[in-house]
């Protein structure tokens, strides 16, 4: 976050003000822009918290984790999953461990409360608001998708919708039964989209400060019912101390030769994430060309095509972002053919590690660009000549 940011938020934070973080989990990219602003902020003297859902214990009385019996995989968790597939109602159940927050943001008592994610089975975003609106606290929220908008989706750029202009209907295109949030009753959505447009805009202006990462996700908050609030951009960053060019022995590892090696890599890789055009690549692209594809599913790396031209390679979740970066290094190009997104971190972390990315023009995707050999392409064949035409200047 940007000190403009922090004092338009608490006018200027002094040691010993009180700054807390609620997210949805304690892993992937919160370790890089949660728990980092986490210690900034405790080095420059204030008294910072950060809350979760799910996720690692905490570490000490400056932590909480909401959701208990990790053990037993959360059942209240759980709990509220099932509640929300019978009634449709999403981010309106978890009313035990939302008790809890909400104890432990009295006890706190916070200058400014600073909310992340809240698309999961943790938090009752009715009781949460509430209680913000009853607080003289400031509020800081990120947006880091869409949902805080709509009456259910994260993204709809892929299908095309514009309900969430007006009023999300229950015939919405957005609603695959397979997309998460997963959805089973769809005769809520209207309803939720009301509710959470009341609940939403119930700070004054002056008390909600929107921080989204892209330019792209700012202009579609200032078209949605938050339009009253005053929105900033704030792009992710990475550690460039952890992201950057590493020897690595992956070539030799997977028996790449001198194969040019197109990466792809995501956190779930579906239709939205461009799965099939990865594939596409793998059996157009020749034989001089390996495609590698970092984040499947057992699944999936099961079922990975063997009538591929270039060499296909399927690869787990990575067990460290050390791991990471050295494919990152190793390879010639990072593929990112996503149908929607807001601001990929992947991007940033490729070019860091001195790897040209070529990516779709979707979503924030163009903001994340910064080398020169990038590229950014209006879809499959424009990035498929890209790919061409940089592995000959090899």
């Amino acid at each position: 976050m940007s000190n403009t940011v922090i004092r338009s938020a608490a006018s200027s934070l002094m040691n010993g003000q009180k700054y807390v973080q609620i997210n949805t989990n304690a892993w992937g990219w919160a370790d890089q822009i949660i728990f980092s602003k986490h210690e900034k902020l405790l080095s420059q003297g204030v008294d910072s918290y950060v809350i979760w859902g799910r996720g690692r214990s905490p570490k000490n009385d400056h932590e909480f984790r909401l959701l208990k019996y990790p053990e037993l995989e959360y059942p209240e968790y759980i709990s509220a999953a099932v509640a929300t597939r019978l009634d449709g109602k999403f981010g309106f159940h978890s009313v035990g461990p939302t008790r809890r927050l909400l104890n432990i943001l009295d006890q706190i008592r916070p200058d400014v409360v600073h909310l992340h994610s809240l698309l999961d089975y943790f938090v009752n975003v009715e009781m949460l608001f509430e209680w913000l609106a009853r607080s003289n606290c400031h509020v800081l929220w990120t947006l880091h998708d869409c949902w805080a908008f709509t009456g259910y989706c994260m993204h709809f750029t892929y299908v095309g919708c514009e309900q969430w202009k007006t009023s999300c209907t229950n015939n919405c295109p957005c609603l695959p039964p397979d997309r998460y949030p997963e959805l089973r009753l769809r005769s809520k959505v209207g309803w939720c989209f009301e509710r959470k447009s009341k609940i939403f805009t119930m700070l004054p202006p002056e008390r909600l400060t929107l921080i989204t990462p892209s330019k792209w996700l700012a202009e579609l908050t200032r078209t949605s019912f938050l339009a009253k609030y005053p929105v900033t951009v704030v792009h992710n960053k990475i550690d460039k101390n952890i992201f950057k060019p590493t020897v690595t022995n992956f070539r030799t590892k997977y028996h790449m030769g001198n194969r040019f090696i197109v990466l792809g890599v995501a956190s779930h890789w579906g239709v939205r994430k461009g799965y099939e055009d990865m594939l596409r690549l793998a059996k157009e692209l020749g034989p001089h060309f390996a495609v590698v594809l970092v984040g499947l599913e057992q699944n999936q790396i099961q079922t990975l095509p063997t009538d591929t031209s270039a060499l296909l390679v399927g690869i787990g979740k990575t067990s460290s972002r050390e791991e990471l970066v050295g494919i990152y290094t190793a390879v010639d190009v990072l593929m990112n053919p996503t149908k929607e997104d807001n601001y990929p971190t992947v991007n940033l972390e490729a070019e860091a590690c001195g790897t040209p990315v070529i990516t779709y023009d979707v979503g924030g995707c163009a903001e994340t660009i910064s080398l020169n050999e990038s590229r950014v392409v209006k879809g499959y064949t424009e990035a498929l000549e890209a790919i061409t035409t940089m592995s000959m200047n090899i």
